[in-house]
């Protein structure tokens, strides 16, 4: 990519190594990249001009809760959490957009930024499938079988993505091909 995209990205983690390291990498391909080195930190950075915010769970004080607070102030960013934290059902109602367990290489994290940054310019039933579909994915990825089907929250997301999928207005070759770039990202563990 030639030009950086026209796009604002914050990362916060509370390691500096790993935020600098992130923000670098971003820089070359993202117009501006911001950095938090904490969840208080990232709240005082946080305005309407971000895009994208790249949040760690484990935090001094939580991604989880920087994530509650955001979406409490009516930030309508894209939030993808991007953590060593092992996913559980507790993601099903929290309210990101994309979750990618750590360690991520760089293309996966492109892709992801790139998917929130196009999801955005969606209306709101491709946004919820969206993030439906990365809660799906991570819980797929990090639990059996047996686990999945006895969890009726996963059960309930399901069916809704099957809901939004069948009632969305968007012509189907062109979501198809969303849907594979967005699966071929890889969410779980390495």
């Amino acid at each position: 990519m030639d030009q950086p995209r026209d796009a604002t990205v914050l990362v916060v983690d509370d390691e500096p190594e790993v935020t600098d390291a992130y923000a670098l990498r971003l820089r070359r391909r993202y117009a501006d990249v911001r950095t938090a080195y904490g969840g208080e930190e990232a709240l005082a950075a946080m305005d309407d001009d971000v895009d994208v915010v790249l949040l760690d769970r484990r935090m001094p004080f939580s991604g989880d809760k920087v994530l509650r607070e955001l979406r409490e102030r009516g930030y309508e960013c894209r939030v993808i959490m991007v953590t060593a934290v092992n996913p559980d059902f507790e993601i099903v109602d929290m309210p990101f957009d994309d979750y990618l367990c750590k360690p991520t290489d760089r293309e996966d994290l492109f892709a992801a930024i790139d998917q929130q940054l196009e999801a955005a310019s969606y209306d709101d039933p491709v946004s919820e499938l969206f993030g439906l579909t990365a809660k799906l994915a991570v819980l797929e990825s990090e639990q059996t079988p047996e686990q999945l089907d006895g969890s009726s929250e996963y059960v309930r997301m399901r069916r809704r993505a099957t809901e939004l999928r069948e009632g969305l207005d968007v012509p189907p070759e062109s979501f198809e091909e969303m849907l594979e770039e967005f699966a071929a990202i890889n969410r779980g563990r390495k």
